[in-house]
């Protein structure tokens, strides 16, 4: 058995679980493993096939972890050449024949972009139009949301939803930089925490807010999810596990995510150049 570890931007795929008639990173794996004849074209998946977390549409991930059984021959760099430039093996290890990617991890950690810019216009709002995150009311949500606690309010899972949970927040420029780490994660549990803060660190709610979402009772509706698309898989940790990087698949990675950051960056500068026109629009007419 290896195992690999696999990046990729979460922003053109709908998740990571392989779905039909939508491209999906486990269907993009799969089929390059087809291409390099090492899964069969009838075979539903690999022989002791299993991955760390199913990531949902628009999560990315630089930690994501799959294994199975493969040919000796079947390097990260050898997986890249039939995988698309959005997703990228970089490192490896020979592993057990009983390990499996998703019951084995001890801890799991997602890092959360939030735009929370301190300098915001005249209207007293974000670029975006949404009102302003106060940092030391986002602070406190967190402190609260920190620890053991069953939270059930913040997932559609029956099961599984008491965790231990430790969080940390930075400032980073206009952005608010969470890392949420536990054993492992209910659905939808990250970008609702997300959901939760922003509300408090808005004024939507109060802090006090968060004591009902922890208590025994449901809350009806759930807090909503915040967007997937700043949420990353940052960190799969296995004990006694030592992942190999391949130097070949880690410069051609970070070249190929490169090149998606300067596009990003390029449609940054032309939608803000819009919208700033359109802000001054009664000016030009």
């Amino acid at each position: 058995m290896r195992a690999f570890r696999l990046a990729y931007d979460g922003r053109p795929f709908y998740g990571f679980q392989r779905q039909p008639s939508v491209p999906t990173v486990e269907g993009a794996l799969f089929d390059a493993l087809r291409e390099l004849s090492i899964l069969s074209p009838e075979a539903d998946k690999p022989t002791g096939y299993a991955a760390a977390g199913r990531t949902d549409a628009g999560v990315s991930a630089v930690a994501q972890t799959v294994a199975f059984e493969c040919p000796d021959w079947l390097s990260p760099r050898a997986l890249n050449s039939e995988l698309p430039a959005t997703i990228r093996a970089w490192a490896s290890a020979d592993v057990a024949d009983d390990f499996h990617a998703t019951h084995d991890p001890t801890r799991r950690e997602y890092v959360y972009q939030l735009y929370a810019p301190q300098e915001v216009g005249d209207d007293g709002r974000t670029l975006d139009g949404r009102p302003t995150i106060d940092d030391d009311r986002v602070a406190d949500a967190v402190d609260a949301l920190t620890g053991f606690h069953d939270f059930h309010n913040l997932t559609p899972d029956d099961t599984g939803t008491e965790r231990d949970l430790t969080a940390t927040l930075d400032r980073d420029g206009d952005m608010l930089v969470f890392t949420i780490a536990a054993g492992g994660f209910p659905r939808h549990f990250v970008r609702r925490f997300i959901a939760v803060v922003q509300a408090v660190g808005s004024g939507n709610k109060p802090v006090s807010w968060i004591d009902s979402l922890l208590g025994e009772t449901p809350v009806d509706p759930r807090p909503q999810t915040a967007s997937p698309e700043p949420l990353v898989l940052s960190a799969v940790e296995y004990p006694g596990i030592d992942f190999e990087r391949d130097p070949h698949a880690t410069a051609s990675g970070a070249a190929a995510f490169g090149e998606r950051a300067v596009d990003a960056f390029v449609g940054h500068r032309v939608t803000t150049r819009l919208a700033a026109h359109l802000d001054g629009a009664e000016d030009n007419l």
